[in-house]
C-alpha cells in the first residue's frame, strides 16, 4: 500500500512532510510571505530601473497618521507589485477584518492588506510598502522584504514615520533623520537625537536595519508631531513628502493635504486662543523652537511614553535613555 505525502506548514512557516499518522519531518523549505504580480499585469515589475523602496506602517511611529497618509497620496491608484500573506502577519483578533452585511446577508469581508505598490515620479521608479503594521513574524517579514528588494533591484530604502514631540503647531514641522551611513540624508536633515536613545521598536525600523544588513543603503525621515494634537496631522504629511522629494530630487504630489493642513491650523489657533493655559504652553514651545533648543532625548521619551499610554498598546517598560 502506498503512503500519502502530506505537505503542511508549521507556525514558523517551514514546510513539513508527513507520510503517515504522527510522522512530521521538517524540511528547510520556507513558505514565501509574498506573491509577485503576474507577468504582463499592471504591477509587473519587469521594467523597473534602479528603484527606491519606501516604507511606512500605521500604529507606533505614525503619530497623526502622517507617514501612512503621505504614502497613500503617493500611491493613489498605483498597481501592486507584490502582496504579503495577511494570515501569516496579522492577528485578526487585534485587527479584525471588516464585514459588510447587506439585508441580513453576509456579503463581503475586507481583510487587512499589506502590499508593495509601484509608481514613477520623474525619472524615479518608487516601490512603496505601506499598510497596517504586522502583528507577528517581524524577523521573517524583514528577511522577506530584503529578499524582495534584491529581486527587484532596489538601490536604497527610505523609512517614513512620525513621532509625538514637544513642538508647537504654529511652527514648521521638524524632521529627524536616521541613516545607515554618514552623508546619505539630504535637505539639511540631521541624524538624531544625539546620544543613546532606547525606545519600543517599530516594524519600519526592523526593515531599515535589515536593509542595511543586507547591503542596501537605508535612511529614515521622521516628522515630529505636536503631542497635544489628536487625529490626523496633515502638516506633518506634507513635510514628509517634501523631505522625501528633496531626498529624491523631485517634487512629489500632495493632493489636498496642504489645504487640509491650513484648515487644521485655523482650528488649532482658534482653540488655543480660547484657553489661557494652553496659549501660555504653546508660547513656551514656540520660544524653545525660536531659540533652536531641540528636544532632548529625555523629552522625546516622555512624549513617546505619553503617546503609547494614551493612544497605543505597546509596553513601554523598556523605554530608557542611557
Amino acid at each position: 500500500m502506498s503512503a500519502t505525502l502530506v505537505w503542511l506548514a508549521d507556525d514558523e512557516g517551514i514546510a513539513i512532510a508527513g507520510t503517515g499518522r504522527g510522522s512530521r519531518r521538517r524540511y528547510p523549505c520556507a513558505v514565501s510571505l509574498y506573491t509577485l504580480a503576474a507577468p504582463g499585469s499592471p504591477g509587473d515589475p519587469g521594467d523597473l530601473i534602479a528603484p527606491t523602496m519606501i516604507g511606512a506602517f500605521d500604529g507606533w511611529v505614525d503619530a497623526g497618521s502622517a507617514a501612512t497618509v503621505a504614502l497613500a497620496e503617493l500611491v493613489r491608484g498605483a498597481p501592486a507589485v507584490a502582496t504579503f500573506d495577511s494570515d501569516a502577519l496579522f492577528d485578526y483578533r487585534a485587527r479584525r477584518p471588516t464585514l459588510q452585511i447587506v439585508d441580513g446577508r453576509l456579503a463581503e469581508l475586507a481583510w487587512p492588506e499589506l502590499a508593495v505598490r509601484r509608481t514613477r515620479v520623474g525619472e524615479h521608479d518608487l516601490l512603496v510598502l505601506t499598510g497596517p503594521e504586522p502583528d507577528d513574524r517581524w524577523q521573517a517579514f524583514g528577511t522577506a522584504v530584503v529578499e524582495l528588494a534584491h529581486r527587484l533591484g532596489v538601490e536604497e530604502w527610505v523609512s517614513l514615520g512620525s513621532i509625538p514631540a514637544a513642538v508647537p503647531h504654529t511652527r514648521s514641522v521638524p524632521i529627524l533623520g536616521t541613516t545607515s551611513e554618514p552623508g546619505r540624508l539630504r535637505g539639511d536633515v540631521q541624524p538624531g537625537p544625539a546620544g543613546l536613545l532606547k525606545v519600543p521598536a517599530a516594524a519600519v525600523s526592523v526593515l531599515e536595519m535589515a536593509m542595511a544588513k543586507g547591503g542596501i543603503p537605508a535612511v529614515g525621515y521622521f516628522a515630529q508631531v505636536p503631542h497635544y494634537v489628536s487625529g490626523p496631522y496633515p502638516a506633518a504629511s506634507v513635510e514628509l513628502l517634501s523631505a522625501l522629494g528633496r531626498h529624491l530630487g523631485v517634487i512629489l504630489p500632495s493632493g489636498d493635504l496642504v489645504e487640509d493642513a491650513r484648515q487644521l491650523r485655523t482650528r488649532l489657533d482658534t482653540a488655543t486662543a480660547l484657553e489661557e493655559t494652553t496659549r501660555t504652553y504653546i508660547e513656551r514651545l514656540e520660544a524653545m523652537v525660536d531659540e533652536e533648543r531641540l528636544p532632548s532625548g529625555d523629552d522625546l521619551i516622555g512624549e513617546i511614553e505619553r503617546f503609547l499610554r494614551e493612544g497605543g498598546s505597546e509596553n513601554t517598560e523598556g523605554t530608557q535613555r542611557n
